[in-house]
């Protein structure tokens, strides 16, 4: 059987090989209980994607104003889950407060690149680290944060 091409959080989420679906419906239900409001989800990037909307940020991505500010994704790669947050490679003072948290869970190793954090066993996923993460920064304070790493 042929992929569909995807064009909708629907068809991301019907492609999803079983044994990511419920992984991933449980990071998207931690996601969306915690991240403060004005984050909107949609499919960003190939990827299910939590944006600052246009009508918070009309500037949109300096890359390219069309799309809304990313803050956060969510994919099923080829062998783990991977979160990208954005305000862990912009805020040392995050970052560093999720690596302590995540070595203080001690279930396994830290598998993360510059704002990738990668699962690939789906049985330790920190969903209460996660969830607490995502409420640590508002749509305000990416704003913020992205507008001076922008001026240096």
């Amino acid at each position: 059987m042929k992929p569909q091409k995807i064009t909708s959080l629907k068809t991301y989420l019907n492609q999803l090989p079983e044994d990511r679906k419920a992984p991933i419906h449980k990071l998207r239900q931690t996601i969306k209980k915690f991240l403060p409001p004005g984050f909107e989800e949609q499919l960003s990037y190939g990827m299910i994607g939590y944006v600052v909307p246009h009508q918070l940020y009309p500037k949109g991505y300096h890359c390219n104003p069309k799309l809304p500010l990313p803050f956060l994704n969510l994919a099923s790669q080829k062998n783990y889950i991977a979160l990208y947050h954005m305000g862990l490679y912009a805020d040392s003072k995050l970052l560093n407060w999720f690596k302590n948290s995540y070595a203080e869970r001690g279930k396994e190793k830290l598998d993360m690149g510059k704002s990738c954090i990668r699962f690939k066993n789906t049985a330790l996923i920190p969903y209460e680290l996660i969830g607490l993460l995502c409420a640590k920064m508002t749509p305000q304070d990416w704003i913020k944060l992205y507008e001076s790493s922008r001026k240096s």
